[in-house]
């Protein structure tokens, strides 16, 4: 029985379709991972999946995921990979985007169901500390997590 199309497969589709011209930079890495032999996918980045050439916006890089791990993959490009993420909308004429895929009903009471991609475009303003207005989300100088100068209170006080 076919599986039918990943999501990388799916947003490629959707991508050449619109007339974005886009590769997948998602690679296997079967030296990586936990045990010898396992292997692991890793993104560009640690971030993207995808990169796509908009004519307007420059170059899209795309994180790509199931619509029931989109939060997950939400909390990983603003809060695990935030330096990551930071570097690259730090970037003159890139964006970046997470897509998530998921079924929903074609029409309302039907039972027909269609693949829908749930878009957001990941903003600087994503990345800041609201109360503070600062990049580190845990403490009010400003630095860029895991950065040199981005400690917390009580490190900068033991020093």
């Amino acid at each position: 029985m076919a599986k039918g199309l990943s999501p990388i497969q799916r947003t490629l589709r959707e991508l050449r379709a619109s007339g974005r011209k886009c590769e997948k930079v998602e690679r296997w890495n079967a030296f990586a991972g936990r045990a010898s032999g396992i292997g692991i996918r890793q993104d560009l980045f640690g971030i993207i999946d995808i990169l796509a050439l908009d004519p307007k916006r420059g170059v899209i890089g795309i994180q790509v995921c199931s619509g029931s791990s989109w939060a997950k993959h939400f909390m990983k490009m603003t809060m695990e990979k935030i330096q990551d993420t930071y570097d690259w909308l730090s970037t003159p004429g890139t964006a970046l985007e997470l897509w998530g895929w998921r079924k929903v009903k074609a029409k309302r009471g039907g039972k027909a169901m269609l693949w829908q991609a749930k878009v957001r475009e990941i903003v600087m303003g994503d990345l800041l500390n609201e109360e503070k207005g600062k990049v580190c989300p845990r403490s009010d100088h400003g630095a860029v997590p895991g950065s040199q100068t981005c400690k917390s209170k009580k490190e900068q006080a033991n020093e």
